[in-house]
């Protein structure tokens, strides 16, 4: 069954600070929130139009255990790491708009494209978000 999948349409990320991870997420690396009814706790961010009325989101959900610790030690997360794509003219002014907001940025290479650049940064929960763009 080639191309039964067309497209990934949500990760939803766990929080403690609803707020904090909207100022990340909506605000810096400017995913629109998405209209929603008052009574829906969670926080739905478009990246991205997918075609055929799904769109591509990140999700933001209260976590059930706000006094609960995520684990800050890679091996110890479930989720590594998740990636958002970037127009090659957008990406060093993201990474400086990054390291101005104080968060630290990790330089990095793709094991497998050819022709990008890529970054690394912690979400307010300590959750990994990779940053890729093509190299001009």
């Amino acid at each position: 069954m080639p191309d039964l999948v067309t497209a990934l349409a949500e990760v939803v990320v766990w929080s403690h600070d609803l707020e904090a991870s909207l100022a990340f997420y909506r605000d810096l690396l400017g995913l629109a929130e998405m209209e929603q009814r008052p009574e829906v706790k969670p926080r739905f961010l478009k990246v991205a139009d997918s075609g055929g009325g799904v769109p591509q989101m990140v999700v933001l959900v209260p976590h059930p255990d706000p006094e609960g610790a995520f684990p800050r030690q890679k091996p110890d997360r479930t989720l590594h790491h998740m990636a958002f794509s970037v127009a090659g003219h957008l990406y060093s002014e993201l990474e400086l708009a990054c390291r101005t907001a104080g968060l630290e940025v990790r330089d990095g290479v793709h094991p497998v494209l050819e022709n990008v650049r890529t970054f690394y940064i912690d979400d307010p929960d300590g959750n990994e978000v990779e940053i890729i763009g093509p190299t001009q």
